[in-house]
């Protein structure tokens, strides 16, 4: 057989052609597939930080706002509700903080980056319900008498004070959960996000 009349360097052209064609075609076909793993942006927006202006929120008062689709308590305490916290103290069943979920900058008695405010995720550590903000001194509702403010939990009568940490002889077995945040400014803060050490 012979090929008198095939004309090489266009034969090599059009495999060229052939072949920058079949390229991008497997590229067209692999750049959807690969975008797929990515997370949706609901995904991403569920887990990303959120921000809160906290100059709204009177002395005494308490905010729910939601991030990673928990609710997180924004509480802003009054001078009497940060002086409770030492007289309490010895009711407490880990007053330092010493077993519960925290960042280090929260490690204190107010558990607080600003003593004023305490971030806090809503979500009792027993079996999981919302506690009540409960800041009334002497709340009978609560069942103690020596109550000073804090938060109570219905479903199995968990108590924590107005730190978020938990009584002594309740089911919960820790303090309540301080997620990660930073203050951007004095009055906005940013729940989900590491403060700068």
């Amino acid at each position: 057989m012979s090929n008198d009349g095939v004309n090489e360097g266009r034969r090599r052209v059009l495999t060229a052609l052939t072949s920058v064609v079949g390229a991008a075609g497997v590229v067209g076909a692999a750049v959807p597939f690969v975008n797929s793993w990515n997370p949706s942006a609901k995904a991403r927006a569920a887990g990303a930080p959120v921000e809160f202006n906290v100059s709204k929120i009177e002395p005494g008062a308490r905010v729910t706002v939601e991030w990673r689709g928990k609710p997180v308590y924004i509480v802003r305490r009054t001078k009497e509700a940060l002086e409770s916290l030492n007289t309490v103290e010895a009711r407490l069943r880990d007053p330092a903080s010493e077993k519960s979920v925290q960042p280090d900058y929260a490690k204190n008695p107010t558990r607080s980056v600003k003593e004023e405010f305490l971030v806090m995720l809503a979500i009792c550590t027993h079996l999981g319900c919302a506690p009540e903000y409960r800041p009334e001194v002497g709340d009978q509702s609560v069942g103690d008498s020596n109550w000073l403010g804090g938060f109570f939990c219905k479903c199995h009568g968990s108590k924590f004070d107005l730190a978020g940490r938990v009584f002594a002889g309740v089911p919960a077995p820790t303090n309540l959960e301080i997620p990660p945040y930073t203050f951007l400014s004095d009055d906005v803060i940013l729940i989900g996000e590491d403060q700068e050490a």
